[in-house]
């Protein structure tokens, strides 16, 4: 650890001791970390695995950022309802907070709103409660006592009086985590000795807890229960244990609102002035620790932090997917979602709930309910966007900052850090102007289909989406997944050529020509206009075999054949790049996979445009509002807009001509599966013959090559 950890985490003058913290529970979450992200995919993580898997330290600069823009944010709004308020940037500059930003210029409404709103905060700072629901080594509990600090001492506190406040009345944590729970007790009692010197000996203690499981009781135990307590008492406390049993699993998520705490303390209270019987110590001991994780639970708060874990539903275990389903249908595709959408219902009117997540509820379909109730009910403060491994992991995240009051004409303020602004330092300022930063209305992302939260369109961009949506003119299909392409693909050049079944119109004629193989578009590499024919799949006999392929559990897996579209002309496309879209016009003759989506169009004629439209750089803009997240789905496309043009008929056979020198480009090489003569011996006479059309000295000409230029010219 020595050796890994840097010399400025252990340096208490810089804060390394919540560092430190962080680096030792990353260093003892490594074995069975690596261990449980070992297995197979199929692998569903168990209980224990859960707390290692989605177990990611925040870097000190991004919690600096959370906590100066939620708890800093709310006391900074009480600020302003006293007469002495100065300015935003005054106030956080005297608090030394560096990553606090000001709010943006409201219209006069919004301003009228807002001064009415924070005339209701809770303006006691004892009184001001901050949650991290999943607290890891209490990193963020930590840097949130050091600027609750800052405040009470500006209110008159003595450090003394302050610290016991804090530990007190304001900061409460929870963990599925064992040992996260006694780092970050440890951290917060170790932060309050600073300021108390019997800190460690009086009879104060961190509000943070481990959420218990109760999975070990029996029918004998709740039979123990009954004969105990009364009727009532003893439904609310099996009530308690049945809602722990997954404790362990379901952690925070946990719903205890209706619960009646009161009933089972005095309940307790009374058992423990007679004397508990033997056989319910056990039960006692664990009820106890589930109540006071139970009111914790159940209490609202001025602002919650937190990091939540990341786990997709492909690798939640039964309990917990079942769980996912029942209480969270609109976020249940991952965990972190989950923990949005509760925690948001979980903060007090005008409380503020900040969360680093990842990306994708931004943009992605399967998070759009649950993103526009959002923008339907609560504000977005700020948002600060990370691109890939600002986090220290492989993909996007964001710090969204939501306050629980519906202002859909607030101006809230969005900025991007790139790898390059992060990638092992801290970002000198915030935010980096130029990375997206920008001042808009949220209203204003309900203008695209789906809501995404694409924040650095411009009001022209904006404009763009009022013209009719591809969706609207074609019809973009997801392509098959056949379950098993080792067994029903091949690359062409793998079939006799005798055995494929070239330039079929339909299913009948496809069934009739007793061929085995048939041409299939499955995405590849980046390419316009034509090509990245490679593949072929096994549809003989109408695809008898591959629609009766059945897994071990005898259930048909393979599906999306698409029926109603096969074999007829389309565009398709790479469903997931590392760079730029790309599609291509396809011939009638083909079949699709998922990873090669299709679109199709009653008029052939229409089916040219649109490849001449898609083509552009205004889609590539386009495409990155919509969805940034490299992934193009059938349902992304279908929200472009499409303007029509006065001169279609030019851009049609502008469109052809393109198609028509890619086809020949492609064909050029021994890939396809129509090459005749390679270009370098183009030239010589003896092979300077017609080839589907063209010329060979074809092969690069200009007039051509100002076609495509001229179509990307006027669409971009």
């Amino acid at each position: 650890m020595i050796d890994v950890i840097p010399e400025n985490d252990f340096d208490v003058q810089l804060e390394g001791q919540v560092e430190i913290i962080g680096w030792l529970y990353q260093y003892y979450n490594e074995e069975s970390k690596d261990k449980a992200i070992g297995q197979p995919k199929s692998h569903k993580f168990r209980d224990v695995e859960i707390a290692s898997v989605t177990q990611i330290f925040t870097p000190d600069w991004i919690v600096k950022y959370m906590v100066q823009n939620s708890v800093g944010k709310y006391w900074m709004n009480v600020l302003k309802t006293r007469p002495s308020f100065t300015s935003e940037k005054e106030i956080a500059q005297n608090f030394g907070w560096e990553y606090y930003m000001e709010d943006a210029d409201q219209p006069i409404d919004v301003e009228t709103n807002l001064s009415v709103e924070n005339e209701n905060l809770n303006k006691d700072i004892q009184e001001l409660k901050v949650l991290d629901p999943s607290m890891g080594s209490g990193h963020i509990l930590v840097y949130a006592f050091d600027l609750l600090m800052d405040i009470y001492q500006s209110e008159g506190y003595s450090k003394n009086e302050a610290a016991t406040s804090i530990l007190n009345n304001n900061l409460f944590g929870m963990d599925i985590d064992r040992r996260a729970f006694q780092l970050a007790y440890f951290a917060l009692m170790m932060k309050y000795r600073q300021y108390v010197r019997r800190g460690l000996s009086d009879e104060n203690t961190a509000h943070v807890y481990d959420i218990p499981s109760t999975s070990g009781f029996d029918a004998v135990d709740f039979a123990a229960i009954n004969e105990t307590f009364s009727n009532p008492v003893a439904s609310e406390i099996k009530k308690v244990l049945k809602r722990f049993e997954h404790g362990d699993e379901q952690g925070s998520l946990l719903n205890t609102d209706d619960i009646d705490f009161n009933v089972i303390e005095d309940a307790l209270a009374d058992l423990k002035n007679s004397s508990i019987p033997l056989d319910l110590i056990n039960v006692i001991d664990t009820l106890e620790n589930s109540l006071v994780v139970g009111k914790t639970l159940s209490a609202m708060y001025e602002v919650v932090i937190t990091n939540p874990p990341y786990m997709g539903s492909s690798r939640m275990n039964s309990s917990l997917s079942d769980f996912a389903k029942k209480q969270f249908p609109n976020s249940k595709s991952d965990l972190f979602a989950m923990f949005m959408e509760h925690y948001n219902g979980r903060i007090v009117k005008n409380g503020y709930n900040a969360m680093v997540t990842m990306q994708s509820w931004m943009f992605l379909s399967s998070f759009e309910t649950m993103r526009t109730y959002l923008l339907e009910k609560f504000t977005i403060s700020n948002l600060m966007h990370m691109e890939n491994n600002v986090m220290g992991i492989a993909f996007g995240t964001a710090v969204t900052i939501v306050r629980n009051v519906n202002l859909p004409t607030f101006v809230g303020t969005y900025h991007q850090i790139k790898t390059a602004d992060a990638s092992g330092k801290v970002p000198k300022n915030l935010p980096v102007y130029g990375n997206r930063y920008n001042r808009t209305n949220q209203s204003n992302f309900n203008k695209i289909q789906g809501a995404p939260i694409s924040y650095w369109a411009s009001e022209k961009d904006l404009d763009n989406f009022e013209y009719s949506k591809l969706g609207e003119i074609a019809e973009p299909r997801l392509g098959m997944a056949t379950a098993d392409n080792t067994r029903f693909l091949r690359m062409w050049f793998e079939i006799s050529l005798e055995n494929i079944g070239f330039s079929v119109h339909d299913r009948r004629e496809a069934k009739n020509s007793l061929k085995k193989w048939f041409p299939y578009n499955k995405g590849g590499e980046y390419r316009k206009w034509y090509g990245n024919n490679e593949y072929v799949v096994n549809w003989e006999n109408d695809g008898l075999e591959i629609q009766s392929f059945k897994g071990t559990n005898g259930k048909v897996r393979s599906h999306n054949y698409n029926l109603d579209y096969i074999f007829k002309p389309a565009i398709t496309w790479n469903a997931l790049t590392s760079g730029s879209f790309s599609s291509r016009y396809s011939e009638h003759g083909y079949l699709f996979d998922n990873a090669g989506s299709s679109m199709f169009t009653k008029d052939n004629e229409e089916l040219f445009y649109l490849q001449g439209l898609l083509t552009t750089p205004v889609v590539q803009r386009m495409l990155g509002f919509i969805n940034p997240t490299l992934n193009f789905q059938p349902g992304t496309s279908s929200a472009l807009p499409v303007r029509e043009m006065n001169d279609k008929t030019n851009v049609i056979s502008k469109t052809k001509d393109a198609i028509q020198l890619a086809k020949v480009d492609w064909d050029s090489f021994e890939t396809s599966w129509n090459f005749d003569t390679h270009p370098l011996i183009q030239h010589i006479d003896e092979h300077n013959r017609n080839w589907n059309g063209f010329l060979k000295q074809n092969h690069c000409n200009v007039p051509i090559l100002s076609q495509i230029i001229f179509l990307e010219e006027y669409y971009g």
